[in-house]
């Protein structure tokens, strides 16, 4: 997954804003062609939008590494790639520890 600049888009009648494209290769015929599945999300890993591109002819010639995928389906869609994709951290509270309390040992007297 990539990060990219916004892109406005409506979704049951209403705004939504993309950030996060993600692609994966579908088939490749090794040979001629490549079919790659794209998904645009929101920040909330919504689905905004979706669909497939085929990768020929010089393009599928030219590509060699995953980075030329990455920027062959974002120059196909108009959209600007802005870094890696990171998953936000969960907030996690602490967990209080409570010290349990110390029992006396009974007394003995004979």
């Amino acid at each position: 997954m990539k990060t990219i600049q916004p892109v406005q888009s409506w979704v049951n009648g209403k705004a939504a804003e993309a950030t996060i494209l993600n692609v994966y290769a579908i088939q490749d015929d090794l040979t001629t062609s490549a079919t790659f599945w794209y998904g645009l999300f929101d920040s909330t890993m919504q689905n905004i939008a979706n669909g497939n591109l085929i990768m020929s002819g010089s393009d599928y010639i030219a590509y060699e590494t995953n980075q030329y995928a990455w920027d062959w389906i974002a120059n196909s869609l108009n959209l600007t790639i802005t870094g890696e994709y990171v998953p936000p951290t969960p907030v996690v509270e602490p967990t209080p520890i409570v010290a349990e309390p110390i029992a006396e040992a009974p007394i003995v007297t004979n």
